[in-house]
This record gives C-alpha cells, structure tokens and sequence, in this order.
C-alpha cells in the first residue's frame, strides 16, 4: 500500500508542476492547439462547399470522425508526451539511468516525469466537435453509445501510446530514434478523415501496419451508422491489446541492452 502511495504522489505532483511550471507557455500551447485544430475544420468547410460530399460522406459526417479522432489523441499527449524523450534524449545522454535507480517502474516513471498540459486544446476541439454532432444528430447519445465512447478513446489512446512507445523504444539500440517515430506518429493525421478516400497502399498502412485507422474512423464509423460493432470497436479493443503487447515487450527488451552514457 506505501508502494501504491508513493506511486500516486509521484503521478500527482508531476501533474501539478506541469500545470504551473510556466503559465505563459501553457496558455501559447493551448491556444496554439485549439487554433491548429479549428484550421483543419475550415479547410474541410471550404472543400463541401465546392462538392457535396467527399466518397459518399457528408460533411457533418467528418466533422464527427475529425473531432473524435482528437480525443484519443489528446489522451495520449497529455499523459505519455515524454515518451519522445526517450526517443531524442534520455538514451543519448544517459538520462534514462535515474529510472533504473529506483525501485518503480520504468515505464511509469517516464510518463509521469512530464505532462504535456496544453493537449487540452486538442481535448476541447475534440468534445466541441462531437458535442456538435449529437446537437445536430449526426449521432445519436444512448447509454450503450456512451459506454463504447469511453472504451473507444481509452483503447484509442492506449494505441496511440503504444505505437510512439513502440518506435521510441528502438532508441535502445539505434540511440536516437526521434525521426523515425516522427514520421511514424504523422501518419495519424491521415487518421482525422475516411480512409476510404486513400489510395489502397494508405489505407493497408493505416490498417495493417500503424493501426491508426483503429483510433478513429473505424469506431467512429460505429457512431455514425449502428453498424458493424465487432468489426470497428471490438477490433480496436483487440488491436490496442496487441499493439500494447508488443510496444511494452520491445520496451522491456531495450532495457536488456541499455549502455548508459559514454558506452
């Protein structure tokens, strides 16, 4: 129990000092999201206003697949940003051995050793949007929809951390791999709209190879047609389970064979 306290002390007071750590940076970042975000929107607006829809969907129909794929997103930014330090900094420096030291684990340290506040711009452009949605009845709120909400971003976000772990985690061996992660983590911009618009070789990446077509359109498209419930959220349950697997496997893996600084 003394271990578990201590575990949420840590988790508490790195939570706190990001949120007060500078003001002026989180309030830059906020904005800076929530605008980058609304820009997104406004191009989509203005590309239904020359055609009436984009491959069969309407634009209220992505406005709801856009703004759902923030939350997950922004799930994942707020509480595991720092995993890109370990793939452009703790290795390369050595930094990553005060984790070792101490009897927690790894993992948890290094999420917990920073928080990314201003991911809550992404967060409230996400709700904004689907809260949109329901208010014109794009979707429909029922209690099982609700329930499948909270499941779907929570194993949402579970695949956007265990895709960036996965990638990050080759720093253990390649010492810095913050390119390779970057262009990874990027694809899921392809994530905010249908995947059926894409070429065939996009969309067996997005399906097969970095699943990120499993953190949004596949459950949203749940949302919007009732249909096909195994095959978008129960698939993006089993797909977070596996990827979740394999990205903390190769983790625990590189931990095996971390030289320190100066090796």
């Amino acid at each position: 129990m003394r271990r578990y306290l201590h575990l949420y002390r840590v988790f508490a007071g790195q939570f706190m000092k990001s949120l007060i750590q500078s003001k002026v940076d989180f309030l830059i970042g906020l904005i800076g999201f929530f605008f980058s975000q609304m820009f997104g929107i406004i191009f989509l607006s203005l590309v239904f206003k020359q055609i009436p829809n984009l491959n069969g969907w309407t634009f209220e129909q992505l406005v709801f697949i856009y703004g759902f794929a923030q939350i997950p997103r922004g799930i994942d930014h707020f509480l595991t940003d720092n995993i890109w330090m370990l793939a452009m900094r703790y290795v390369i420096r050595g930094e990553f051995d005060r984790f070792l030291l101490r009897p927690i684990n790894p993992f948890f340290q290094l999420i917990c050793d920073r928080f990314q506040a201003d991911a809550l711009g992404e967060l409230i452009v996400g709700f904004v949007l689907v809260g949109v949605s329901v208010g014109n009845h794009t979707v429909t709120i029922t209690v099982g929809n609700v329930v499948l909400f909270v499941i779907s971003v929570l194993t949402g976000a579970l695949i956007y951390t265990a895709i960036k772990l996965l990638f990050a985690s080759l720093a253990f061996w390649i010492k810095d791999s913050i390119a390779i992660l970057q262009v990874a983590y990027e694809t899921s911009d392809f994530a905010k709209y249908p995947i059926s618009i894409y070429a065939k070789p996009i969309r067996f990446l997005l399906t097969y190879m970095i699943p990120f077509a499993f953190v949004a359109f596949f459950p949203a498209s749940y949302f919007l047609t009732g249909k096909n419930l195994l095959t978008t959220i129960g698939a993006e349950v089993l797909i977070a389970f596996i990827a979740w697997l394999l990205a903390y496997a190769v983790f625990r893996k590189g931990l095996t064979v971390y030289e320190s600084a100066g090796n």
